[in-house]
């Protein structure tokens, strides 16, 4: 149990899952002090300035029991030329699981700012706020893009042929350990290639697809159905009338 003063390593294992080591909180009360996250990862060498209007980074996070949609701020890496090399828009919701309880906190872009590094083949992306940050990286292979999240790289990420940005207008989940995770609502995102520092061409993921297509679908489906039952009733009703003509 998570207590007053208690502190919970996400660099070991909890319950034989393996957790990602580039967090550590540190919470004093789960329902209304600051949750601190605070990374044991490496500095990613390059500080690239950002776009968002930092105003100061010593409003750390403070964990809620209920959610609530976290604000969406579009942020942009540049490279030290001043060339946009990632654009995303985004809004970041942590969730923390403890007793069967879910606490929450969001992001907030004002004190939130972005660091990073642009490559040719892989670029780094991460968002930063006091006690901790979320990192994407971003890898260039061939005529696609794909990101990594943290330590999570397992799986590829926001998958787009070159100059096309990734779009979820869905809830996209990213589960870090069985106790903690992130949100990420909506999302447009797009590293390499970018014309003009402007989003490319929409790539829609999965979620946001079924959204659009089940209605269709069903629609159709459903028009197939009457269609049918109209058909059935006219070759019915044809083949009564001829029955009767013979008599």
């Amino acid at each position: 149990m998570i207590g007053p003063g208690s502190s919970v390593l996400v660099n070991t294992s909890r319950n034989g899952v393996k957790v990602p080591r580039c967090f550590v909180l540190t919470v004093s009360s789960l329902a209304s002090n600051p949750l601190q996250l605070s990374a044991t990862a490496d500095e990613v060498p390059a500080i690239i300035n950002s776009d968002p209007p930092i105003t100061n980074l010593s409003q750390r996070p403070v964990l809620q029991p209920k959610e609530s949609i976290p604000p969406e701020f579009l942020y942009t890496l540049r490279s030290p030329q001043g060339k946009v090399c990632v654009r995303a828009s985004l809004g970041v919701e942590y969730m923390v699981r403890e007793n069967k309880k879910k606490y929450y906190f969001n992001v907030n872009p004002s004190f939130t700012r972005v660091r990073g590094e642009c490559g040719s083949q892989k670029s780094v992306f991460s968002l930063e706020f006091d006690g901790g940050h979320l990192e994407f990286t971003f890898i260039k292979e061939g005529d696609l893009s794909y990101a990594y999240v943290g330590v999570v790289n397992h799986e590829k990420l926001f998958k787009a042929k070159n100059g096309l940005s990734f779009q979820c207008k869905s809830q996209t989940t990213l589960i870090l350990a069985s106790y903690f995770g992130v949100k990420l609502v909506p999302l447009q995102i797009q590293a390499f290639d970018l014309n003009n520092e402007a989003f490319g061409k929409e790539v829609e993921c999965w979620d946001d697809y079924n959204k659009r297509m089940i209605p269709i679908i069903l629609g159709a489906v459903a028009a197939a159905v009457c269609l049918i039952a109209i058909l059935t009733y006219v070759l019915v009703r044809e083949r009564r009338n001829q029955g009767y003509e013979q008599l």
